[in-house]
């Protein structure tokens, strides 16, 4: 079953990659947005899924589970990687919750830094933002 969210968002095309996901609302600075939904697996599961995937929604908890949020999802599903993000992650009691940086104004995409990925730095970041570092 989807993550509860605690602000009203909204799927729609990206300028930073494929789908985005924006606000419908103004929220304030340094405020829960919401948890990831998806289903809680092994990480030896999450690495069979995303074999082969060039676009993966899979974040792994340090203490073994992961959350593959490509199932039983949410708007927060398609957070984008930016080097300069407005919004920050933060793994805890097997939950993936998302935060604001800043004040964010309605119709704004939300961006994250994803941090280390499975990628190894072999994948292209595309946010070209101040600062880009070029890959994840």
């Amino acid at each position: 079953m989807p993550e509860e969210l605690l602000y009203k968002l909204r799927v729609g095309m990206s300028n930073i990659d494929g789908r985005g996901c924006f606000t419908e609302q103004s929220i304030g600075a340094r405020v829960k947005i919401g948890n990831l939904g998806g289903e809680i697996i092994t990480v030896r599961e999450a690495r069979k899924r995303v074999l082969g995937r060039k676009k993966v929604a899979m974040v792994e908890f340090g203490d073994g589970p992961a959350l593959d949020a490509s199932r039983n999802s949410n708007a927060l599903r398609y957070v984008n990687h930016s080097c300069v993000p407005n919004t920050f992650m933060r793994c805890c009691y097997g939950r993936v919750e998302f935060y604001t940086l800043r004040k964010l104004k309605k119709g704004e995409e939300l961006t994250c830094n994803y941090g280390d990925t499975h990628h190894d730095g072999k994948l292209v970041c595309k946010c070209r933002a101040p600062g880009w570092r070029g890959s994840i």
